[in-house]
C-alpha cells in the first residue's frame, strides 16, 4: 500500500467509525483504542485505483471501512485472476510479510483505516487481544477459501452465480447498501462488472449473463439496472445457490 495511491489522509475518529465493533480493533479497550488512533489514518481511494501490486513492500495495513476491494494474481503471461474479494470490516495486508503477495484494487470507491506496518506490529506484540482477533480473522478467511473451493469444483453455473449474489446480499449492510425492512429481502449494487464476475466464478461472460437472466425470469432476483439487484426472498436465492 503506497502513499501516492491515496488522497491525503485524515485523522481517524474511532468513536464514530462504522466498523468500530466489527473490525479487528473491536478487541481493544478505550485506552488501547486511543493508542491505535494515534497511528491510524483514513484514506479514500476511487474505484479502479490500484492499492498495492504483487511484490510491493508491505509498509502499511488497513481495515476496510466502506467499499469493496478485489485481490488478483498475475500469471507469467500477463493474465490476471481474481482470487478474492474483501468487504467491510475485512483486514487488508499480510502481517509480518516483507512484500505484498497479491494485487489489490478498489472495485468500488473505498475508504480505509490505514496504519503503518511498524506501528501496527508493535501494537500486536503489546496487546494480545488484537493479535487473537487478527488470528481469528485469518481462520475465517481460510474457512471462506475452502467454501470457495467447493463452489469452483462442484457447483453448477446457476449455483455459482446464485452463491455469488447471496454472498453479496449477506454483506450488503457492511457495504453501505440498503436492506429492505424484511430481513429476508435485500437490495444492493454489484461491486464487480459481469466480466469480472465471470473471471471470479470461472465462467464465461455469456454464461454469467444467461444465469442472471434466468434467475430474474424465475423471480429469484429483480434488476433495476445492470448492476442494481433486489432479492425479494433470500431463502429462494439460498436454495438456488445449493446451500
Amino acid at each position: 500500500m503506497t502513499a501516492h495511491q491515496t488522497v491525503p489522509p485524515a485523522t481517524v475518529q474511532c468513536d464514530y467509525c462504522v466498523v468500530r465493533h466489527k473490525a479487528i480493533c473491536a478487541a481493544l479497550s478505550e485506552q488501547e483504542l486511543s493508542d491505535f488512533n494515534r497511528i491510524a489514518r483514513q484514506r479514500k481511494i476511487p474505484a479502479g485505483r490500484t492499492i498495492t501490486n504483487t511484490g510491493d513492500a508491505a509498509i502499511a495495513f488497513a481495515n476496510i471501512i466502506s467499499g469493496v476491494i478485489k485481490l488478483t494474481k498475475t500469471l507469467p503471461d500477463g493474465r490476471q485472476q481474481i482470487v478474492g474479494l474483501q468487504f467491510p470490516p475485512d483486514f487488508l495486508g499480510r502481517i509480518f510479510a516483507e512484500e505484498s503477495p497479491y494485487n489489490a484494487e478498489a472495485a468500488t470507491d473505498v475508504v480505509l483505516c490505514a496504519f503503518p506496518r511498524d506501528g501496527f506490529e508493535a501494537m500486536l506484540r503489546r496487546y494480545p487481544g488484537l493479535e487473537h482477533r487478527l488470528f481469528q480473522n485469518t481462520l475465517d478467511e481460510l474457512d471462506a477459501a475452502r467454501e470457495w473451493m467447493l463452489l469452483l469444483g462442484r457447483k453448477s453455473a446457476r449455483e455459482k452465480v446464485a452463491t455469488f449474489l447471496h454472498m453479496i446480499a449477506r454483506r450488503a449492510g457492511a457495504l453501505g447498501c440498503s436492506h429492505v425492512p424484511d430481513m429476508n429481502q435485500a437490495r444492493f449494487t454489484l461491486p464487480l462488472t459481469r466480466s469480472d464476475t465471470a473471471d471470479y466464478l470461472g465462467l464465461t461472460l455469456e454464461t454469467v449473463s444467461r444465469q442472471i437472466t434466468n434467475l430474474k425470469k424465475n423471480g429469484i432476483i429483480e434488476l433495476t439496472d445492470t448492476r442494481e439487484i433486489v432479492v425479494p426472498d433470500m431463502a429462494a436465492l439460498e436454495e438456488a445457490a445449493g446451500e
